[in-house]
């Protein structure tokens, strides 16, 4: 628990959730904890800043981000054996998608106790919104960059039974939604875009939809992808012979049947078994 405000806090690194968007979402625990810390490691000082101001509190702001050094962390390490060290991210729940792990990890060997005050997480707030399956869902952050890499991120989860959450920026979500349309055919998407802020969206669809949506409604501002999970939709014999041809142009019968299986949940044997017949 955390002690009242006109008390201190024991020595150690409080992980710190912060708002994604709305800033009303800061937790009164929170505020207690930045309030009452001798330092606060965040990504960019200028962000975490307007933060502090907000809630009306002051603390050393040290930056601590991708390219921040072994000494900077050694400091903050150091610097948390003997005071409270908050970590918070420029959004959301540290340690989602940035460098804090290393932090705690090694906080934790150094026996310095860790303490986290949950709070806001973009993943959360669009799976909550998106209407998709979440009693099992993946988290599997950014998508890569480059096509390639993108398409074998997406293979590779093809047969993951559970609903895929994903980071995106704006400029890739078009590149993003064709590749999920291709490697994972047949499933629904939603695009979580500016939560908790005044145009908050989640629009639920095809890729192929979506992209002619946000091709005439360029988007703005941190997207999540929420992908359901193989097997949502049922397939129609036609639709799995469509997709069986398709990759029988390129692939061996074999093959072709593994793919369609792992995009559609369908019987692998079953669809060799087509496969062999309509070749």
């Amino acid at each position: 628990m955390v002690a009242p405000m006109d008390q201190t806090l024991a020595p150690g690194l409080y992980i710190v959730a912060t708002p994604i968007g709305n800033l009303g979402d800061i937790s009164i625990r929170a505020s207690a904890v930045l309030g009452a810390v001798a330092a606060v490691a965040c990504e960019d000082t200028r962000v975490t800043g307007k933060l502090m101001q907000h809630i009306g509190r002051k603390a050393r702001l040290i930056r601590y981000d991708d390219h921040a050094s072994d000494a900077t962390r050694d400091h903050l390490l150091a610097l948390a054996s003997e005071q409270p060290v908050a970590l918070v991210s420029d959004a959301g729940t540290p340690l989602i998608s940035d460098p804090g792990y290393k932090l705690v990890r090694a906080a934790r060997d150094m026996g310095i106790a860790v303490t986290s005050i949950p709070g806001p997480s973009a993943a959360i707030v669009a799976l909550t919104l998106a209407g998709l399956p979440s009693d099992r869902f993946v988290f599997a952050g950014f998508l890569p960059a480059k096509a390639k890499a993108r398409a074998e991120v997406l293979a590779e989860l093809a047969p993951v039974k559970a609903t895929l959450v994903f980071y995106e920026t704006a400029p890739r979500l078009a590149d993003a939604l064709a590749a999920i349309g291709e490697v994972l055919p047949g499933r629904e998407v939603a695009v979580a875009r500016e939560l908790t802020k005044l145009y908050e969206e989640c629009r639920s669809g095809s890729p192929e939809e979506l992209i002619a949506h946000y091709a005439a409604h360029p988007p703005k501002g941190e997207i999540v992808l929420v992908v359901g999970p193989p097997g949502e939709a049922e397939t129609s014999a036609e639709d799995a012979d469509a997709l069986l041809i398709e990759a029988l142009k390129t692939l061996k019968a074999s093959q072709a049947a593994a793919e369609v299986a792992r995009a559609t949940g369908l019987d692998r044997k079953a669809l060799y078994a087509r496969a062999l017949e309509l070749k």
